[in-house]
């Protein structure tokens, strides 16, 4: 599962440090406008009420005339009624002031609108954001991010203190991971050159201290650290030697030993003792200084390096899990990960060799003694042009989605070609949706998807048989190791598997604690997480629906697009929810293809005010009714009703200020109502908005003050148009495609064309030409002969990859596989090596590699559409060859745990509709010419690989009483019925049209079920 993206390895090549975003580092600007604003507050706080009380005095009167309403109007009324209004828009302004101050320091956004405050309140939430900038108590989303990794509970209730020490307050929840990589990758690189005699890492034993904030009047120092944790306070120089000059977590440096900061994380020395010190608080790899050198230097591979990957290899080799599995990354990963390497993807020289440094994402991740660095290298015969969406392989659970969904619409447009009466042979991609295709294959984790789904949905039962309501969540932080829930606010001790956090306000599930006999029949209870980006290996994200008012989404129109085109297409297709509506407006394509019941498009944003103003009195309506607080109330339990499904509003067009206010009355309560917002906001503030999101040209996904630092999860246009090309092409539901039916790859099948290697792949796989690999590597190059095959047109070798080692490979053992499979295959009499690459770099099998799918694809073809199409006897004999290849399901005997990828394949559907067409076809036939048992041995013969195929049975009725034998035909019926209790239960029984010939031939069918 573990994978690291291309960002990090760029980062561990620079120098071998950790992944972790850039952050932001306070400007001289950010202190002057924190300044202004400060002055700002102060004056219209401070100074208005002093001036009116010096000048005009208390607002109060001090006496009340009988005859005051017959006073003559004067101009010292005119003042004092001035001052009143005065006196009002202050107090109104200090009440702005305040419920801002309030939102901003507990991070919940603005929690209800100042009557009558209009621009008064958006001036205090702009004074007190620029405040809060260059302050250290901003309350965020971002948690302690050196708390979501931990190998297991035991080591985290073993060390009390680093929760504690990483959370002791508030305003340090943005303090990230990254905030200690520094101090612990140079800790590693010093500790390698003391330690190459000992052979081991102190990486384990580093100690680490954060600076505490002050209490009163005392302030934390080196000399008291020393004291506390070394013994000895005149020690301080050696803390302070070891920090000197290095980068803190608020971008500035330790440069006197006098001069330390609150959130400063300090190194220890090995002696240090302590509760309150923090043991490797982020986890970050140890590189071995060969491959350090490499990446900053270049060079050829050294001996030591391959040597380690030859044992990485053979390790991959015979377990088939990469080594993704053991070192927990890989530099070419599948779909089990968060991120995939893009080397290799230029073109390079015959014989060159190229290289690049992978890492783990957390150090608990890969055992002791694995290598926690990977060398990669492509041969320079191998590498091509490629061009895959790293966009789409860095968003495993978009692609996953995505791939899913394009699956659903390759089935129903096979499924309503024959209903339409005729077969449609699925069109492959080319070009850049073939790109987007297999960027698609790479990236999607499925694994994931199905444990957050269940995982969500096992703790939404669990809290109903408790008689608990589920807790708002505003986010949850997914990594390789576990799944953490972000409350909105503490609720308590979560049921078992579960356990709390970082802190209480954290609920943690790891992996390997949701079992297989996990109870997940409830509904989904939280279908608007949507993924926002990353944040040093953990993946954000983002409940919409619980988000109290307006997301805001500001940055230059593409980068918005492409954020908003990401998450529109992952709550299309996401597979963690069950009803939901995601309504869009101002997409430039329309996105209603990827999930019909799902998407819809409206005009402008009026016509969205209107709608969700409707909507919106509707719920509220619908919750007063059924007693409930919230749609999570109404999620649990067996009273799921359709209104508490969740409706998401995505806006690319930016709204008008008197919109933008429409907008934000409706979203005020929408939280409560599973209603969310994300709108675009140009380059400038959107009146209402409760959290704001900006996206930069680099790619970073910023909210400062939620304390949110991301990589940006996007989907850019020309990737988004590839998605969107790919699902035409895949079929209109009327089962039209957006082309004329691509032809199968013909086989020769006169003796001239006899294959030098032939595969059997309909039933068990058994093959023929080449010799039996060894027993060890038999598995591996089997499926990849197999995957190649069914794939004429080629495959990207990371498709490859992907496929043979769902949770990550290196390349190098990538390369290593193709090249015995080249081996193992041979060449043709002529010379030509039966597996080379195409111009796009797609490894491709040459025409003398056959298997039996391209033998009946080609009878097939020939029998419908061929010479033969209007000869019956030439016909039967075709589609009798055809019917007699399909022994049985495809791939009948693969090994449980491999073949994944199938899956994902249109071909293991389209295999029983193609040999289902074949037996009706051939049974028609054998009808026409009087042989009614034949066409009953064809049809059975179609049932034994499409068994539920609803046309072979009643093709089985049909030609059994042709036979004229009713004992023979009570069988036939004896079996369907049986065959139709098992499949549907005893309740569903028989389909109707079944029934109805049932009827026809035997009237008394179901008084004979009842005796």
């Amino acid at each position: 599962m573990a994978r690291t993206t291309a960002t990090g390895r760029n980062r561990a090549q620079q120098g071998g440090a950790a992944a972790r975003p850039p952050r932001r580092h306070r400007t001289f600007g950010d202190f002057v406008r924190a300044l202004g604003a400060f002055l700002a507050l102060a004056v219209l706080v401070v100074g208005v009420p002093g001036a009116l009380l010096y000048f005009i005095g208390s607002p109060f009167p001090h006496h009340v005339d009988s005859d005051l309403l017959q006073q003559p109007i004067t101009s010292e009324t005119f003042i004092n009624t001035l001052a009143v209004v005065v006196w009002l828009a202050w107090a109104q302004f200090t009440a702005c002031v305040l419920v801002e101050s309030k939102a901003a320091i507990s991070g919940v956004g603005m929690p209800t609108r100042v009557p009558g405050s209009g621009a008064s309140q958006l001036l205090a939430r702009q004074l007190i954001a620029a405040l809060l900038l260059v302050g250290v108590s901003t309350a965020g989303l971002v948690p302690g991010l050196s708390q979501l990794g931990h190998a297991n509970q035991h080591e985290s209730q073993a060390r009390p203190g680093v929760a504690a020490t990483a959370q002791q307050t508030p305003g340090q929840q943005q303090v990230r991971t990254a905030s200690a990589a520094v101090p612990h990758q140079q800790a590693a690189q010093h500790a390698a050159g003391a330690q190459q005699g000992a052979g081991q890492s102190t990486a384990k034993d580093t100690k680490f201290y954060r600076i505490q904030p002050p209490e009163g009047r005392h302030h934390d120092s080196l000399w008291e650290i020393a004291q506390r944790h070394l013994g000895d306070g005149r020690r301080y120089h050696e803390i302070y030697q070891l920090n000197k000059d290095r980068v803190q977590p608020d971008g500035t440096k330790l440069s006197q030993a006098s001069l330390i900061r609150p959130g400063w994380v300090m190194e220890m020395p090995a002696d240090a003792h302590g509760g309150d010190l923090v043991e490797m608080p982020v986890a970050a790899p140890h590189v071995a200084p060969d491959i350090q050198h490499y990446a900053q230097h270049g060079g050829a591979k050294d001996t030591t390096a391959e040597g380690a990957h030859a044992a990485t290899q053979h390790a991959a080799e015979q377990g088939g899990g990469g080594s993704g599995a053991q070192g927990g990354s890989g530099a070419q990963g599948g779909s089990g990960g968060t991120g995939a390497d893009s080397t290799g993807s230029g073109g390079a020289e015959t014989g060159a060799r190229h290289a690049s440094v992978t890492t783990p994402t957390h150090a608990e991740t890969a055992p002791e003694h694995a290598p926690t660095a990977a060398l990669t290298a492509t041969s320079g015969s191998h590498s091509h042009g490629f061009d895959l969406s790293e966009a789409l392989i860095a968003a495993p659970l978009l692609a996953a989605g995505l791939l899913a969904a394009l699956g659903r619409r390759r089935r129903t447009a096979l499924w309503q070609s024959v209903t339409a009466g005729g077969l449609r042979t699925p069109r492959t991609p080319t070009g850049p949706e073939a790109d987007a295709a297999d960027a698609l294959r790479v990236g999607a984790d499925q694994d994931t998807v199905t444990f957050l789904d269940r995982a969500l949905r096992a703790l939404s039962a669990q809290l109903d048989g408790e008689g608990r309501k589920l807790p708002t969540v505003y986010a949850a932080w997914l990594t390789d190791e576990a799944l953490h829930l972000q409350l909105a606010w503490p609720e308590g001790q979560p049921p078992a598997p579960w356990q709390l956090g970082q802190d209480q306000t954290f609920w943690r599930l790891d992996r390997p604690d949701l079992t297989d006999d996990a109870d997940v029949s409830a509904a989904a209870p939280y279908p608007g997480l949507v993924a926002l980006g990353t944040l040093d290996g953990a993946r954000l994200l983002l409940n919409l629906e619980a988000v109290p008012g307006i997301v805001s989404l500001t940055g230059a129109p593409a980068d918005r697009e492409a954020v908003l085109a990401s998450v529109a297409a992952e709550l299309a297709t996401n597979g963690w929810s069950d009803r939901m509506t995601v309504t869009l407006v101002g997409f430039a394509e329309d996105l209603t293809a990827l999930a019909p019941a799902r998407v819809r498009h409206l005009a402008d944003v009026p016509e969205v005010i209107e709608t969700m103003s409707a909507e919106t009195a509707q719920r509220a309506g619908a919750l007063r009714t059924a007693g409930q607080d919230s749609v999570l109330t109404g999620r649990t339990g067996r009273a799921q009703h359709t209104q508490w499904a969740p409706h998401l509003v995505l806006l690319a067009t930016e709204p008008t200020e008197e919109q933008a206010d429409k907008l934000a009355e409706l979203a005020a309560d929408a939280g409560r109502l599973g209603i969310g917002y994300l709108v675009a906001a140009g380059s400038g503030d959107l009146p209402g908005a409760a959290w704001e999101l900006e996206i930069t040209s680099a790619g970073r996904l910023l909210a400062p003050l939620l304390g949110l630092d991301l990589e940006a999860q996007t989907l850019p246009a020309a990737q988004y148009q590839a998605v969107l090309r790919l699902f035409a092409e895949a079929g209109n539901e009327d089962g039209s495609g957006a082309g004329p039916d691509a032809p199968p790859f013909m086989v020769d099948l006169s003796d001239q064309g006899r294959p030098g290697v032939y595969a059997r792949l309909l039933g068990s796989f058994e093959l023929s030409g080449v010799a039996e690999p060894s027993a060890e590597r038999s598995q591996l190059l089997h499926e990849a002969l197999a995957l190649l095959l069914l794939h004429r047109e080629g495959v990207h070798p990371r498709v490859l990859a992907s496929a043979l080692w769902p949770r990550g490979v290196t390349e190098d053992v990538r390369d290593a596989l193709v090249e015995r499979l080249r081996d193992w295959l041979g060449t043709d009499p002529g010379g030509v090596a039966r597996l080379t690459f195409d111009d796009t770099g797609r490894i491709v099998l040459a025409s003398s590699v056959v298997s039996d799918w391209d033998v009946l694809q080609t009878l097939h073809h020939e029998a419908t559409e061929g010479s033969a199409a209007s000869d019956p006897t030439a016909r039967r004999r075709l589609l009798t060859q055809a019917l007699s290849l399909a022994r049985g399901p495809l791939l009948q005997d693969r090994t449980p745990g491999r073949y994944g990828w199938l899956s994902h394949e249109i071909v293991d559907a389209q295999h029983p509709v193609l040999v289902a067409e074949i037996a009706l076809a051939l049974c028609a036939l054998h009808l026409d010419a009087n042989k009614p048992k034949a066409a009953v041995a064809a049809v059975e013969t179609g049932l034994v690989v499409a068994p539920n195929d609803e046309r072979l049975w009643l093709e089985l009725l049909r030609a059994t009483n042709a036979t004229g034998d009713p004992a023979r035909l009570q069988a036939a019926a004896n079996s369907l019925i049986a065959r139709g209790n098992s499949l549907g239960g005893a309740g569903r029984g028989l389909p109707p049209r079944v029934e109805a010939l049932l009827d026809e031939l035997l009237p008394d069918w179901r008084g004979s079920i009842a005796n």
